[in-house]
């Protein structure tokens, strides 16, 4: 191939990957998931993502892609944030966690209902990591909303250092959790590495 075909060449695949992977809004959301998402702030629950789909279950074994500021500050993100919520709480599969893949969105993004604080509220995490794991560990029992109609028990810490970005700030944070809410850290940071409970 002449190089000026390679220069031509070259220049459409960067063209074609800055389409792909850069929108017009500044974010790094695909076109793809951000018709998943959708624009409508009073849409609710999204389809979950279960091993019982081939195409899914290769979704939720992907290790999800970070998230920018820009991203995190976005109407999509609102909007994603506010169906993953209605998703965890739906009566029909409610849950104690979630994580983005878990509704077809590749991205570093976790709830986690904080039992550990009055309220029991859902706090979301961007970019969330467990960066460090106590020794000491207990067996509980586990199940997910992707793995329908299984429980088991799992060997997990009890307790974390999570890492993760503020919301408003995106600022990076440290928080150190125990218990039970440290199993669900556990959990849906697991997610976002492609990894489910079932593994154990």
């Amino acid at each position: 191939m002449r190089p000026s075909r390679i220069i031509i060449c070259v220049a459409a695949a960067i063209a074609v990957a800055a389409m792909l992977f850069s929108c017009s809004d500044g974010t790094t959301f695909t076109e793809s998931e951000k018709a998943l998402i959708g624009s409508d702030t009073s849409a609710a629950i999204m389809p979950l993502y279960t091993i019982d789909s081939p195409l899914e279950t290769e979704l939720l074994r992907q290790v999800a892609a970070p998230l920018t500021a820009k991203d995190v500050a976005s109407d999509v993100y609102s909007v994603l944030r506010h169906r993953m919520l209605c998703t965890v709480n739906n009566p029909e599969n409610e849950g104690v966690g979630i994580a983005a893949p878990q509704v077809g969105i590749s991205r570093q993004l976790i709830a986690v209902q904080r039992f550990d604080k009055e309220g029991a509220p859902f706090e979301f995490y961007p970019n969330a990591v467990i960066t460090f794991y106590s020794p000491e560990k207990k067996y509980g029992w586990e199940g997910c909303l992707s793995v329908p109609g299984c429980r088991d028990t799992v060997l997990r810490s009890t307790s974390v250092v999570i890492s993760y970005n503020d919301e408003l700030t995106f600022e990076p944070c440290t928080d150190t959790i125990s218990g039970f809410t440290a199993v669900i850290f556990q959990h849906e940071t697991d997610h976002l590495k492609g990894v489910l409970y079932i593994d154990y």
